[in-house]
């Protein structure tokens, strides 16, 4: 029987296609594992979008060695945001989870599992049954050092963020210095339900085997070497850290040029066009958008904009979203599409040479893979963060100043394109990236950083006494 290692990742495609690659990168370096990765589907439904199964079926045929197991449908009605559905959907799939896993056990060698640490609550499954347990954690260094220091910094607290001053400094393990804004909201307010449940996802983080993080050693040093120092975790102990980044998703849909952008691309300048796309969830209101269009024309640089208003202007077009004449004035240097592009095939097109973006993880490791120096616009969750690390600490980012709604001018945003494109802080910044790009590539090559760790992950593997679902000490024989 094969060596397994099983992987289960949020609710969302941008989550499983993550996994998917750190499933691809395994098997690189350990060609004898087998992958099996477990698929939550949504509510109330038996199967899932076209995109995401046609994207399944493609990844089956070309790694047969990475099998997918689908997990049952629940009826229930979401009450938490889009980011942190998982948080409801995986406890109440825990039973289902636990067969899949005897049956999986069953006919493999099973080494360890990896979470999504927004599953955090499959725990109550694999620790009761003493799997090793890893974590994949898909944003950055720098929130893990944040996270894992939560629990302490709870217990250590005499007022809540929320109540914090904005000059009130936030020193943590391994970051620069934050305020209350650049601090995810979700941990700010002991009283919400999101609070309580980032506390208890980061207890349990603290209790696994390790924990794999998609970043590497030059764009968050700091914040690595806190982490393994045992510096965000005082009172307790730090799991093991690996390093393996970055590792890029690559798109559900096959990068055919659907809508005409690269294509398109083909025609413009060099370094001459600036890409906005601010994810999957990454909505604006009308307001917002007709000030995106203006500070775009502003600006005079070509762009491409990729648009999502609102889910209630979804049947609304862009002649009626957009400021009056504004397609027509920037046919010559600007193309806009809506909902979706292909972001890794337009980040890798020589002539993009800016990015306008939310500042989630997996798009910022697409545009330091590429070179790209970016403006950021943190929408949510870590993504103010981020921001902090990309534009003071690694200075590759320029900051939008926006409203403290988060409104943002057109003026603003113009200027901002502008300074990026044109001005000598841009060109500095384009030359930090660049050097960035390299280090990136340095650490996934021969010796480099992130593949010592993913060495050091598997040897951890095969230390582990493969668990077996009929092994006398199993719980499933009592069940």
């Amino acid at each position: 029987m094969k060596d397994t290692i099983v992987l289960y990742p949020a609710f969302g495609s941008g989550h499983l296609m993550s996994m998917v690659e750190l499933g691809k990168l395994i098997l690189t370096h350990n060609p004898s594992f087998s992958i099996k990765i477990l698929i939550l589907t949504p509510p109330n439904k038996n199967n899932i979008n076209d995109s995401t199964s046609q994207y399944i079926s493609s990844i089956s045929s070309k790694f047969p060695t990475i099998n997918f197991h689908y997990i049952p449908s629940i009826s229930f009605t979401f009450t938490l945001p889009p980011h942190l559905q998982t948080l409801e959907l995986s406890p109440r799939s825990n039973h289902h989870v636990e067969h899949i896993i005897q049956s999986i056990a069953k006919t493999s060698n099973l080494k360890a599992i990896i979470l999504d640490f927004l599953n955090y609550s499959a725990t109550q499954v694999t620790y009761n049954l003493e799997i090793p347990t890893y974590f994949y954690y898909t944003s950055g260094a720098s929130l893990l050092s944040l996270f894992l220091n939560f629990p302490t910094f709870h217990k250590n607290a005499t007022i809540a963020v929320k109540d914090y001053s904005i000059h009130t400094p936030i020193e943590l393990p391994g970051l620069p210095r934050l305020s209350k804004d650049d601090y995810p909201d979700e941990g700010k307010d002991p009283a919400s339900p999101s609070y309580q449940v980032l506390l208890q996802s980061a207890k349990t983080l603290r209790e696994s085997d390790g924990i794999i993080v998609n970043t590497f050693d030059a764009i968050e040093r700091k914040a690595i070497k806190a982490l393994r120092d045992g510096l965000c975790v005082p009172d307790g102990i730090t799991p093991s850290i690996f390093c393996i980044g970055p590792v890029v998703s690559v798109s559900a849909s096959s990068e055919k040029d659907e809508n005409g952008c690269l294509s398109w691309l083909d025609s413009q300048p060099s370094q001459s066009v600036v890409f906005l796309s601010f994810g999957s969830m990454g909505r604006f209101s009308k307001a917002q958008l007709h000030e995106i269009a203006i500070g775009l024309e502003k600006s005079e640089q070509r762009f491409l904009w990729v648009v999502r208003g609102d889910l209630e202007l979804d049947d609304v077009s862009l002649e009626e979203l957009l400021p009056e004449g504004f397609l027509e004035r920037t046919k010559e240097k600007g193309l806009v599409v809506r909902n979706w592009a292909s972001q890794g095939a337009i980040l890798r097109h020589d002539s993009v040479g800016g990015f306008v973006t939310h500042c989630g993880w997996n798009s910022v490791l697409e545009a330091v893979c590429e070179g790209v120096p970016m403006i950021t616009w943190p929408l949510y969750a870590e993504q103010k963060l981020n921001r902090v690390i990309l534009v003071q600490e690694k200075k590759i980012a320029l900051e939008l100043n926006e409203s403290k709604n988060g409104f943002v001018s057109g003026i603003e945003l113009g200027e901002r394109v502008k300074e990026l494109m044109e001005a000598e802080k841009g060109k500095e910044i384009r030359d930090t990236i660049l050097k960035m790009k390299k280090s990136a590539k340095e650490a996934r090559g021969g010796g480099g950083s992130s593949l010592v760790d993913l060495k050091m992950l598997g040897d951890s593997w095969q230390e582990h006494a493969s668990w077996n679902s009929l092994s006398p000490n199993s719980p499933f024989l009592f069940a």
